[in-house]
């Protein structure tokens, strides 16, 4: 199911390092069916707990054809050099998975640069089932049709999604922002060889969010 505040008939499906967990705490305030101190939790994994995040399904999306629906976008080249920024140079998060260790993942660091990383992206997905939850396409969670949504928002827009739910719960609705990385990267921080071996990636992405985002590879 996505992530339903039924008392307000709202329904929300998340994408991945797309603002998911500073969403996940907005609708926290203003669902009666949380018990939790939002203001005194420090821990992003209490929002994903309370509302996990799942693909999208044409029939579980329809079941909730009454509510108000909405997504929360996040430019392709951004949403995914931050899985490395976030997940990877900030977390750690490779030196959880157990498969790296395998004899074929053998050319695999759990350290990687920017460069090694992203040209060995395929890899490390099958490799890291943390890397491949936050890699996957967008449209796997938002689905193929964002017009069938009452609002998308960019990331850049979370004030103004924090105005509309107040407006219609009543609720005020604090936006701060949980899960920022630490680290800066930017596209022409990669080798061109390392672009080129991404660039099939992102043009799906934009193929499917150019209404939202600038492609710079086109």
């Amino acid at each position: 199911m996505p992530i339903i505040v039924s008392a307000h008939k709202i329904a929300y499906m998340a994408l991945p390092k797309a603002g998911c967990s500073t969403v996940k705490r907005a609708l926290a305030q203003i669902d009666p069916d949380v018990t939790v101190d939002v203001g005194t939790v420090d821990d992003m994994d209490v929002w994903h707990g309370l509302y996990p995040t799942v693909r999208f399904r044409p029939h579980r999306w329809e079941a909730v054809a009454d509510h108000w629906r909405f997504c929360v976008v996040r430019d392709p080249v951004k949403r995914l050099l931050s899985v490395y920024t976030n997940r990877v140079a900030q977390f750690g998060e490779l030196h959880n998975s157990r498969k790296l260790k395998w004899p074929q993942f053998a050319h695999l660091t759990a350290d990687p640069d920017p460069d090694f990383f992203f040209s060995n992206l395929e890899d490390y997905m099958q490799a890291a089932s943390v890397i491949r939850h936050h890699v996957l396409p967008a449209e796997l969670f938002v689905g193929p049709d964002l017009g069938a949504y009452d609002r998308v928002y960019r990331t850049a827009e979370l004030a103004r999604l924090a105005d509309d739910l107040q407006a219609r719960t009543g609720h005020a609705v604090d936006i701060s922002r949980e899960n920022a990385s630490e680290m800066k990267l930017e596209l022409d921080d990669l080798a061109p060889v390392t672009i080129d071996a991404i660039r099939p990636r992102l043009m799906r992405e934009y193929a499917l969010l150019g209404g939202f985002f600038t492609n710079p590879l086109a």
